[in-house]
């Protein structure tokens, strides 16, 4: 075993392509092992194709919940982190990739909070894993402009080639025995993203625009869980919408979540500021409940 060998902890679609490059460009023969994991808070998590591929490609495959313990001990070279949830307790010659620009938005689900907050350049970090999550000096950066709208999906496949691009670096540097360079983050610009639960995916019709629950909708959709709201005591998920333009409304504040029309068979709501048509929503069951004009979203 050399030491420009290296190890994968994988998950999602941005594991697996990353996975797949590697192993078309320096070959399955330089993976001593992948470790990887369901992810149920997504509704595609790749978890199969990962684990296919290894097998496929004769790499040495273990669930996370599986007993790896003495392969880590024993393996003495470089390990890349993609889309992985958990502290790993070694941290020498450990290199997390994150989903957004250190120091800004340290900690869960950075590229979904970046949507949401409508941030314009989005990116990757490569950084030296530390005792305190996302705090490691950082190796290198890529970075892309977006424009909006745009969903999660199709920001996904966006960003996932910075994944690779890092990778490949960094490996280079590796087999060629060259020192990783780093440098230490800037505290003063730290900000950090927060973790989504159940009731971190419904829209606030009291408080949002129009223009803010379009963001919401498209950077919490598929293969995420989808935007959320109640009718009529059933939960609504919410997977498409567009802006309408607005009109004045008096007593605005009393009237929010109502539906003020239904335009091309989709009705709209009233927002804080602006109008919205919901375009793509079911109740995740048979998808039959009634919407009319005097229908409320909650």
């Amino acid at each position: 075993m050399t030491n420009t060998k290296i190890a994968f902890y994988l998950m999602n679609e941005k594991g697996f392509y990353t996975l797949k490059k590697f192993i078309k460009n320096f070959g399955a023969q330089n993976i001593v092992y992948i470790v990887s994991s369901q992810d149920n808070n997504m509704k595609k998590d790749y978890f199969h194709e990962i684990m296919v591929l290894c097998k496929k490609k004769n790499i040495l495959f273990f669930n996370r919940n599986d007993d790896y313990k003495e392969y880590e001990k024993k393996f003495q070279g470089y390990r890349f982190t993609i889309g992985w949830k958990w502290m790993i307790k070694n941290e020498k010659k450990l290199i997390v990739f994150h989903d957004s620009l250190l120091p800004m938005y340290r900690g869960f689900s950075p590229l979904v909070n970046s949507l949401i907050n409508g941030e314009k350049v989005i990116g990757v970090t490569a950084l030296f894993a530390n005792s305190e999550y996302d705090k490691g000096d950082i190796i290198m950066q890529k970075s892309i402009t977006i424009s909006y709208p745009i969903t999660i999906k199709k920001s996904i496949k966006k960003i996932r080639p910075l994944y690779y691009q890092l990778v490949e670096q960094i490996y280079n540097l590796i087999i060629n025995n060259q020192d990783l360079p780093s440098y230490i983050q800037d505290e003063d610009k730290a900000t950090y993203s927060i973790w989504l639960n159940e009731k971190d995916y419904y829209i606030n019709w009291e408080e949002w625009s129009a223009k803010k629950i379009k963001r919401f909708v498209d950077a919490v959709g598929y293969p995420f869980d989808n935007a959320k709201s109640i009718l009529n005591s059933q939960i609504i998920e919410v997977i498409e919408v567009k802006i309408i333009k607005d009109i004045k409304i008096k007593n605005r504040k009393r009237h929010l979540g109502k539906i003020v029309f239904i335009k091309e068979n989709y009705p709209v709501i009233i927002c804080k500021k602006g109008l919205i048509a919901l375009v793509k929503i079911h109740n995740g069951n048979d998808n039959k409940f009634k919407i009319n004009f005097r229908s409320k979203f909650q």
